[in-house]
């Protein structure tokens, strides 16, 4: 197998990730790489299910616990800390083996950041005091091929196609053809895999884990944190526990809380997965052992 290749292994939170990619180490002499934005965090492995002492002493693990709580970080920072460790990890002939849930950060490690401006709020509150016509009118001026192909009655639509016309000064319709062209030409060059579970025994794993996660110390974690960034701030289960702690909702509500933020996240990971098309599903039923030698046929 070639190991300058790395293997990457995506799936909705609690689906065994962490479990299928020590198999996949433990199996080809390979390196885990994290790619879960909270679990770069140290201090709150248990409310971020970082993998256990035990876990990481199976096989050689990086990117966890490399980060303070009051520090802020997104994808393309993340891409700038896990480019280095693969190459570093191939140079020694391992294979790397990036675990992971957040779609996003794995899209810039693999795929690079988007040529589409991010964003313009001060441009976007001009767009605001627009008809939904008007908007209509300007695009089908700006950019034809791109209005021909976008739902004219969707303001959100409309807005960030006119954003991109204007803030990059050129069409919006080239900019995403050649986007996808690239896209497709990297895709061609990976390898990786999309662990799938039925819902009802996703749902039943998140039930447990999240009851395991309170009476393992999350409380006692989060209680004893001085200071958290924006970006920890959003992980599940830090607001819900802080509530938790300042009397606002009992242990049964915070439990119940977070399971519902956790399938609803599990449920935008799952849609984010089926649109990499890349990315091989590998059936994992309920109860059934780990299934190695399926997830190297499907990278083989």
């Amino acid at each position: 197998m070639d190991s300058a290749t790395p293997i990457y292994l995506c799936g909705p939170t609690a689906s065994g990730k962490s479990s299928l990619a020590i198999a996949l180490a433990r199996r080809l002499g390979g390196e885990i790489v994290n790619a879960d934005a909270y679990q770069l965090y140290r201090g709150l492995e248990l409310l971020t299910a970082a993998p256990s002492p035990d876990e990481l002493g199976c096989v050689p693990h990086h990117l966890y616990g490399v980060l303070s709580a009051d520090e802020t970080c997104d994808a393309m920072r993340y891409r700038e800390m896990a480019l280095p460790v693969i190459e570093e990890i191939v140079s020694r002939g391992a294979v790397p083996i990036v675990a992971g849930g957040s779609g996003l950060y794995l899209k810039f490690l693999t795929h690079g950041p988007s040529p589409l401006p991010t964003g313009d709020p001060a441009y976007r509150k001009t767009l605001e005091e627009k008809s939904i016509e008007e908007l209509a009118t300007r695009l089908q001026s700006l950019d034809p091929v791109e209005a021909a192909r976008t739902d004219l009655q969707n303001r959100r639509y409309l807005t960030r196609a006119l954003e991109i016309c204007e803030l990059s000064g050129q069409r919006c319709s080239d900019l995403r053809d050649r986007w996808e062209t690239i896209t497709r030409d990297v895709s061609a060059g990976l390898r990786g895999i999309f662990i799938q579970r039925e819902r009802a025994d996703l749902h039943q794993r998140i039930n447990l884990r999240t009851v395991e996660m309170l009476d393992q110390g999350a409380i006692e974690e989060v209680s004893g944190l001085a200071d958290a960034s924006a970006t920890f701030g959003k992980a599940i289960g830090f607001q819900e526990i802080h509530q938790l702690i300042d009397g606002k909702i009992d242990r049964n509500e915070c439990i119940e809380r977070i399971r519902a933020a956790t399938r609803q996240y599990a449920k935008r990971q799952e849609t984010w997965f089926r649109r990499e098309s890349w990315l091989k599903p590998l059936i994992w039923p309920p109860t059934a052992p780990i299934p190695l030698d399926q997830a190297l046929e499907l990278v083989s």
